[in-house]
């Protein structure tokens, strides 16, 4: 019998207390137990987690008026700046925005010990923030400074928009090059001296829909802690299919998120400001998508294990920062979770920058909002462009004038 689900099916299971949700780490043992089929029949919901570094991440605020009223010319929170060329007192906060007074790499590596995402951090957690403004006054907005501190709940609207989160796919950085470098993965020692990569593998959230057959704009999903929605696709949205030399493929490759949220409703432990030695300042995001299984080929998706899904290995020594094209091949995240790989015929140490133990907590408080009747699926107005769309990377050509 083929299987085939609406939304709005599922939904009335939530709301009745009959759905049945699984996460996509316990779904595997069902698959491999009872078939593709009979878990497609079984599971309504398949629940995924990921809680990374995700720097194309920001908050839009409004502040309100104060009396006088101001428009604010440049803005302040905490020391680090505020992008203020929206209207009078909105802004957009960026996570990776340092202090102007940061030393940044002036002493390398620098430690960039506070930023955007340590902003956001501090006001999800209800923390006085320093709010300073300047002005050039008008007849209308004729306030020039602004010297108060404020909480989140001090601020008419908090809005998370973050235009890239949710990679589906990331490269395992190495460092072939004979000096220490500092990237945005972490440190990486000379001679392939280790490995870091940045994924949840078999719980990542576009692993598990690497067709975007149920993942698109309107998605609603588990964002910093509360719940948020898929805006539209992320920029430097890439999706397709990597393959080698040879043509063998090697599972999903660069597909994004753009996912927004009511700040005030989400929680410090979800969204918290990071620091990379020699790098700069981030924001490690936790999201989870419920995946409706509506059909078998949903299932097969979901039920996808770290065995088969790879990323490939890049040489962050020069090649990476040089825009040298090409990898040194495919680790399966079965293999990098061992914590020890081999590169060019050497066994390298190797660490995630992600949780794997915050994308199953995430996969499994999304597991019990869904059983309880506290979260409901919604049904995406259009499905992001996938590879099939003949998707093409675009990189900014360096031309002498």
């Amino acid at each position: 019998m083929v299987i085939e689900r609406t939304y709005a099916e599922i939904n009335e299971k939530i709301k009745s207390g009959k759905v049945v949700v699984m996460t996509a780490e316990e779904v595997i043992s069902l698959v491999e137990e009872k078939g593709v089929s009979e878990a497609a029949r079984q599971v309504d919901v398949v629940t995924t987690g990921t809680f990374a570094p995700m720097c194309s991440s920001g908050v839009f605020l409004n502040f309100g008026h104060p009396k006088p009223r101001i428009k604010m010319q440049k803005t302040w929170l905490n020391g680090v700046s505020a992008y203020t060329g929206l209207a009078a007192v909105d802004a957009y906060l960026g996570a990776t925005e340092l202090p102007e007074d940061d030393p940044c790499n002036s002493k390398y590596p620098g430690k960039f010990s506070y930023g955007g995402g340590h902003v956001i951090q501090d006001l999800v957690a209800r923390n006085p923030v320093l709010l300073e403004a300047v002005a050039h006054g008008t007849d209308c907005y004729p306030r020039r400074e602004l010297e108060t501190m404020i909480t989140l709940d001090d601020i008419n609207e908090a809005t998370l928009f973050n235009p890239r989160n949710a990679y589906q796919n990331y490269n395992c950085a190495v460092n072939l090059s004979n000096k220490t470098v500092y990237t945005y993965l972490g440190m990486l020692k000379p001679n392939l001296g280790n490995a870091h990569y940045c994924s949840a593998g078999q719980l990542s959230p576009l692993l598990n829909d690497p067709y975007f057959l149920t993942v698109g704009i309107g998605t609603r999903i588990f964002l910093g802690g509360g719940i948020g929605y898929v805006a539209w696709h992320g920029n430097q949205h890439f999706p397709g299919i990597q393959k080698d030399q040879a043509g063998k493929e090697y599972g999903p490759a660069g597909g994004t998120l753009a996912v927004i949220g009511d700040l005030k409703q989400m929680k410090p432990n979800w969204l918290v400001g990071t620091s990379i030695l020699g790098y700069g300042a981030t924001l490690t995001v936790g999201i989870g998508i419920p995946i409706p299984v509506i059909n078998e080929e949903v299932m097969r998706c979901v039920s996808v294990t770290d065995k088969e899904l790879y990323a490939p290995i890049v040489d962050y020594g020069e090649a990476y920062g040089q825009r040298v094209s090409g990898n040194l091949g495919y680790v399966s995240y079965a293999e990098l979770k061992t914590g020890r790989i081999r590169i060019n015929g050497k066994e390298v140490p190797a660490a995630p920058l992600s949780s794997y133990s915050k994308a199953r907590e995430i996969a499994s408080i999304s597991k019990e909002w869904l059983r309880k009747g506290q979260f409901f699926l919604a049904e995406p107005v259009k499905l992001l462009p996938s590879y099939k769309d003949g998707i093409e990377a675009k990189s900014l050509e360096i031309k002498n004038i």
